[in-house]
């Protein structure tokens, strides 16, 4: 009678294989530069609005410090990727941004000056 619980099973064959580095190269260099930059930007858009307290259970999650920072990385790279990626792209990234940017001066308690808050002296002031 042979022993075939998972404890007998050798590790080996419990773990996946995970793909090799040269196989994740070339995966990412099959990606457009486009859908890296807007799958960036969303990931900061995301991180944005959960500091922002904009997400379920938004107050335990309210960091605005953090979120300034977010709110600020992505004004750069809307900045920076404007030449290289379409306005089809760009223009819901862009309206994202201002959201962000409206959403954190009325979630501080002492809202910043116009053109001074986060990402603004990439976009310029924001007003509501």
């Amino acid at each position: 009678m042979s022993d075939t619980s998972p404890a007998a099973t050798p590790a080996s064959h419990d773990a996946p294989q995970s793909p090799g580095f040269d196989a994740m190269t070339r995966d990412i260099a099959d990606v457009p530069a486009v859908e890296v930059i807007t799958t960036v930007a969303v990931h900061l858009m995301s991180a944005a609005a959960v500091n922002l307290g904009l997400a379920e259970e938004g107050e335990a999650h309210k960091d605005l410090d953090e979120a300034r920072k977010l709110i600020q990385a992505l004004a750069g790279l809307m900045d920076a990727s404007a030449t290289e990626i379409s306005s089809f792209h760009a223009a819901p990234l862009r309206d994202g941004l201002k959201s962000l940017q409206l959403a954190f001066r009325e979630a501080s308690l002492v809202p910043d000056e116009p053109g001074q808050g986060p990402g603004e002296k990439y976009t310029g002031p924001v007003f509501g």
